[in-house]
């Protein structure tokens, strides 16, 4: 691992991170505040797979495969939602949660 830097802290930080990711999901009311958060999420599961791949291990790279592929996944995730973002503002000019009724129907 890193030296001087245990795995309790490592996970505490990135438990902190998601929890801190999860909060923004449930309490914003912006879409972009509310994508951002979902980054948080998701790179505080890849810095567990790498940790924790690391810890159990050493020798071996499946964690660091997994997440290149969430971070791949989470590009795609990020440009899609931002093309969905730009859409709905140039039809109701605003990126609030409570405006964007527009796509019930």
């Amino acid at each position: 691992m890193i030296a001087g830097i245990s795995i309790y802290e490592i996970l505490t930080v990135t438990s902190i991170l998601f929890f801190i990711g999860v909060y923004g999901f449930i309490t914003r009311k912006n879409l972009i505040s509310i994508l951002m958060s979902i980054e948080l999420i998701l790179n505080a599961s890849v810095i567990n797979f790498v940790v924790i791949n690391k810890y159990l291990y050493p020798d071996m790279l499946q964690g660091v495969f997994f997440s290149i592929f969430i971070i791949a996944v989470a590009a795609a995730e990020t440009a899609l939602a931002v093309s969905i973002i730009i859409n709905l503002y140039r039809q109701i000019a605003s990126v609030e949660v409570k405006d964007t009724e527009i796509m019930k129907y």
